[in-house]
């Protein structure tokens, strides 16, 4: 009996080691994990237990069930996809950045606008007289062999025909490398030879544009022959005041015999009022309240509270082929800002008195990411070459002109000078026309960029018009108004109607209105809209929301860890195969003392599927 007891122990002992060796190898492995979970099932078990997002529990609960857990699995998914989807359209409204327009009605003292009043007559300065006179009796000719027109001269033109015929053929050298031509219409160009003749009124009019070597050269053609001749006459005009070394030269103001009366809020405007500039199409410019030291404020609204201007419109002395209207030209715009007379003025009829009402508008816009607005242009592209603030009427001309610097070789006469730069004239830039007027074409098409270039101010101030008419001065006081006229202003006029005209500007209402722009979405608004989102798909707080980064940080660090073991474990080497000459039955084979992992596992499950058969004991007999 002491033999079969001795005999048994080993193999206790030997199964008890094994059991302590595999606890010993789990306890080294979650020591290894201290701070994570052994596997991705432990992790998202803990959390469906304990999180506080309604619905996750579930799938730990129903676990035994699978149907419902499958149930609740797409259901927890699916409200989370929703959920996300709705965050991915709020991100985007965000990140559009809309904005809410606001509206505010504003009653202050209102700063009166500056007014420019120029006289539509392009004058005959006594410094270009002689070559205007010269270009003119050109132009007579060319009508005379186009049209059969004979355009009626001064004598004195006539009579000193002879004597400039020296100095006139510089300048008829230049004419005749641009001529005035007609030419068929492109609808014309193919018709049969047996079609009726054309009559001159199916001709396109214009004139000839060549490069300076001549090998390239196009027709400027226009479809009224007055806007080609205008046009034409306007080209060689520019060119002789480009000729003036001295800009100064046409600086010749004739105040009082342009304005008859000036009246500001019944106050008598002086010299110290306005500022005088020259327009080579609009003649002797005027600017009222453009001093920035002594702006003129209105108080109240109406006709009387305004500037009131008697100004005359009688051409004396105009050049005819330039000007083909009579009356003055007047343009309301901010302080510091240039008068475009072609963009907003309007004319003045001779004869009436133009009643015009403002009504102030400002525009405040969000910069940065809300629009594409800019504060003062210092960070647009392009080179402001006015002495004035930045509008996008000044950035696009200023970019036009830089372009027609690099391009030509010379500046436009109409626009400010760059530095280093000469206006074109055709003495010196044979073939500047040609050039321009391609550029033209390119920044009318914006193959330029100066309109994607120029951006709208953040802040602009507009003045809403409109205007009133009536006869001035009326048939019963016209005999007196023009004698007191006379009288004062020498004015000595044959049409006396045609001769005067009257212009009143004035605020409509004490009123003005403010459009400004404010964060449509802003972040507060985003974080309100997000936890709105949460609480209806999964009703929890932010705390929960920690929750879900917690548990997506240790999914990270666990991925991470047990792709980091199964590289070292690939990196260990494989223990060593048997010799060849051994034998590969292991079944005859002694068992080693230290035996793999799997092969311990295998020996442990065999003893303890072993049963246990306590009747085959041998009994001391002490012990009964």
């Amino acid at each position: 009996a002491g033999s079969v007891k001795t005999g048994k122990m080993p193999e206790g002992e030997k199964t008890r080691q094994y059991k302590q060796e595999e606890q010993q190898q789990k306890e080294e492995e979650q020591e290894g994990l201290i701070e994570f979970y052994g596997s991705y099932q432990e992790l998202f078990q803990f959390f469906c237990s304990n999180t506080t997002i309604h619905g996750a529990i579930r799938l730990v609960c129903s676990k035994k069930n699978k149907m419902k857990t499958a149930f609740w699995s797409v259901l927890f998914f699916l409200t989370f996809g929703l959920m996300y989807w709705q965050f991915g359209i709020l991100y985007r409204e965000y990140f559009s950045y809309p904005v809410n327009l606001n509206l505010n009605l504003n009653s202050d003292r209102l700063t009166f606008p500056a007014v420019t009043l120029c006289t539509l007559n392009p004058y005959r300065y006594s410094a270009i007289r002689k070559k205007l006179d010269e270009l003119d009796q050109i132009t007579h000719q060319t009508l005379l062999d186009l049209y059969d027109y004979n355009m009626s001269l001064a004598r004195s033109d006539w009579s000193t025909l002879s004597t400039r015929k020296r100095s006139s053929r510089s300048l008829l050298h230049h004419v005749q490398r641009h001529p005035l031509r007609r030419q068929k219409r492109d609808n014309l160009v193919n018709l049969p030879e047996n079609s009726p003749s054309v009559d001159k009124n199916d001709w396109k009019i214009g004139f000839v544009l060549c490069s300076e070597n001549n090998k390239d050269c196009f027709h400027q053609a226009y479809s009224s022959g007055v806007d080609a001749v205008r046009e034409w006459y306007s080209f060689h005009y520019i060119n002789i005041l480009a000729q003036m070394p001295d800009a100064k030269a046409l600086d010749e103001s004739d105040f009082e015999n342009f304005i008859y009366a000036c009246r500001f809020n019944e106050a008598t405007c002086d010299k110290a009022n306005y500022t005088h500039f020259h327009h080579p199409l609009y003649g002797n410019c005027y600017t009222f309240n453009d001093n920035s030291s002594s702006l003129w404020t209105s108080s109240l609204p109406g006709i009387n509270n305004g500037l009131s201007l008697v100004v005359r419109t009688e051409q004396n002395d105009f050049i005819p082929l330039l000007s083909t209207v009579t009356g003055a030209r007047v343009m309301v715009h901010d302080q510091n800002e240039p008068a475009f007379m072609d963009d907003g003025g309007f004319n003045v009829r001779p004869g009436i008195e133009t009643s015009i009402s403002m009504r102030k508008e400002m525009t405040v816009r969000l910069g940065g990411s809300y629009s594409d607005c800019t504060e003062d242009g210092r960070d647009v592209p392009v080179q402001n070459l006015y002495s004035s603030r930045y509008t996008e009427q000044v950035c696009i001309r200023s970019c036009f002109q830089v372009n027609m610097v690099e391009r030509c070789g010379c500046a436009y006469y109409f626009y400010p000078l760059p530095a280093g730069a000469e206006y074109c004239d055709y003495t010196k830039h044979v073939a500047w026309g040609y050039c321009y007027y391609k550029l033209l074409a390119e920044f009318k098409a914006d193959v330029l960029g100066c309109f994607h270039k120029c951006r709208k101010p953040c802040k602009m101030t507009e003045y809403q018009l409109s205007a009133g008419y009536s006869r001035w001065p009326s048939a019963v006081s016209e005999d007196w108004v023009f004698y007191m006229l006379s009288q004062q202003n020498k004015y000595n006029i044959t049409s006396k109607r045609n001769g005067v005209a009257k212009v009143n500007i004035f605020f409509e209402e004490w009123n003005y209105k403010t459009n400004g722009e404010s964060p449509a979405f802003t972040v507060v608004t985003l974080l309100s809209q997000l936890g709105n989102q949460w609480s209806l798909w999964f009703g929890s707080s932010v705390l929960s929301v920690m929750e879900l980064a917690e548990l997506i940080l240790d999914f990270i660090a666990i991925t991470f860890i047990l792709a980091l073991r199964w590289f070292h474990s690939r990196q260990q080497p494989s223990p060593p195969g048997p010799p060849p000459n051994s034998h590969d039955n292991t079944a005859f084979q002694d068992e080693a003392p230290g035996l793999s992992a799997p092969h311990r596992f295998t020996v442990e499950a065999v003893v303890t599927m072993l049963p246990s058969y306590n009747s085959l004991e041998p009994r001391e007999v002490g012990h009964e």
